[in-house]
């Protein structure tokens, strides 16, 4: 183990002369290539930013729009409700509607496409996460 250890030291250490023994020219250009790297890292976090707070905003958005639509359901199966026992005259045995199915079934696909949007917002942060402490790295 102790010699494995100094054997890796050892490549350090030639590395290290390596990297000394350059040119001032290369030297200048690792490190002219590696600010640019930061820069793309840089842009690329900032475009991951924007995305995210604009996924952010679409998915309050979309709350909403399922909060009202919920609500327009609720209404619209009393008024069905109520349109049933006036036809009927029977409040016990009341049958949905092929309408509310269509309106129950829109209400599910608004809950799917808010949770595919909660995914895609949480993947976001966790690259965003990433690429932060790839950056830290750098």
């Amino acid at each position: 183990e102790v010699q494995k250890l100094n054997q890796q030291l050892e490549e350090k250490n030639g590395e290290i002369q390596q990297m000394i023994n350059q040119p001032p020219y290369e030297k200048e250009r690792e490190i002219l290539r590696l600010q640019k790297t930061l820069a793309e890292r840089e842009k690329a976090q900032a475009t991951s930013d924007v995305l995210c707070r604009s996924l952010t905003d679409e998915t309050h958005q979309l709350q909403r729009k399922l909060a009202s639509t919920a609500e327009m359901c609720q209404h619209l199966a009393k008024c069905l409700e109520e349109k049933q026992r006036k036809e009927k005259g029977n409040s016990d045995d009341q049958i949905p509607t092929e309408r509310s199915n269509q309106v129950f079934f829109q209400l599910l696909c608004l809950l799917d496409n808010e949770t595919s949007l909660q995914a895609l917002i949480c993947n976001l942060q966790e690259e965003n996460r990433m690429l932060k402490q790839k950056v830290a790295h750098v």
